[in-house]
């Protein structure tokens, strides 16, 4: 329905794409993804181990025949991550597109174009998009300030971000941050994207391995139902709001906090655990976007897709053609 310069580089069908998110991408849900003739990435730093991982690349294979990828992350951690090891779990396992994010992902572009492998790297500034275009990678999914997760410091919305990445880059633009329907589909591809991302309405989806309350969670809340946490400490995340982002919040606004002072809180661990798994959504930090307004029910992979791509058509063939005839 759409060809764009995503659909062609990457071989996919729609213009769609469910990026990497820790403990949220997995097989069930990557497989689901493509199935649907989207892009999905599983999440290399959700396996315990390098071996966990080609064991969960191979499993997603078994599951589809269409392509799909796996994030690799690469951020400063207390315990040393063997990224280089998980690196070549990727390359072995045949994975024919990777998706980095966090810090300069220089040191592993050169093993992953030697394999041959497509990279998109994640950038939340034109000028880091910029950076990673002149390193080699094939496109950039650039997150604006409405997105979950990490949207940097800038505070540039996607509708100014979006298209002033397009303007500069030459390469293939993924939208993302507060895409959840066709009909930021539609405006992604009128601000120069060649495809979007969306993270939190694949979390409300059928095959997502979270809790039914995370998912019931989502399609209760609004577009103010998130809160900003860490800023103080110079790495800005965008998270659900709850009881736990509250306490943080408070915490870190006073004189002289530190990270230490609400890293029990922030724990990943216990998101996981608490939240994400054991479906108490007041326990801990839980990833999740401004498009919780616009989510409203949970879908399958196969309907998010397929709904989002046919409203954005309808409004491209003809909604929007209406309006440029009742001008004339």
């Amino acid at each position: 329905m759409f060809t764009t310069s995503f659909t062609r580089i990457f071989d996919v069908e729609h213009p769609v794409v469910c990026g990497g998110m820790t403990a949220v991408g997995t097989a069930d849900l990557i497989a689901a993804v493509a199935n649907a003739g989207a892009l999905g990435f599983l999440s290399a730093l959700s396996q315990p181990t390098p071996e966990a991982l080609a064991e969960e690349i191979a499993r997603c294979r078994s599951m589809t025949d269409r392509p799909f990828g796996v994030n690799l992350t690469i951020l400063p951690t207390l315990k040393p991550v063997p990224y280089e090891d998980y690196r070549a779990a990727i390359i072995d396992s045949g994975v024919g597109i990777v998706e980095t994010a966090g810090s300069n992902p220089a040191p592993h572009l050169h093993a992953f174009a030697a394999a041959g492998i497509k990279v998109i790297h994640k950038a939340v500034s034109v000028r880091h998009a910029l950076k990673a275009e002149k390193l080699g990678v094939d496109a950039v999914s650039i997150d604006g300030f409405e997105c979950a997760g990490h949207p940097g410091n800038d505070d540039v919305p996607g509708l100014v971000l979006i298209p002033a990445a397009t303007r500069k880059l030459p390469i293939p633009v993924i939208a993302s941050g507060g895409f959840a329907d066709g009909a930021g589909l539609a405006a992604a591809l009128a601000l120069g994207a060649s495809a979007i991302n969306m993270g939190t309405r694949f979390v409300a989806s059928t095959e997502a391995t979270v809790h039914e309350n995370v998912k019931r969670q989502i399609t209760f809340n609004d577009e103010r139902s998130t809160q900003l946490v860490f800023r103080e400490f110079n790495n800005t995340a965008r998270v659900a709001r709850n009881s736990i982002s509250e306490r943080i919040s408070e915490i870190s606004a006073l004189p002289n906090a530190t990270f230490d002072d609400v890293a029990d809180l922030a724990s990943g661990v216990r998101g996981r655990q608490k939240v994400l798994a054991g479906g108490d959504v007041d326990a801990g930090l839980w990833w999740a976007g401004q498009s919780q307004g616009l989510i409203d029910e949970i879908l399958t992979c196969e309907e998010i897709v397929t709904s989002t791509v046919n409203q954005a058509h309808d409004l491209i063939v003809n909604r929007l053609p209406q309006l440029t005839g009742a001008i004339r």
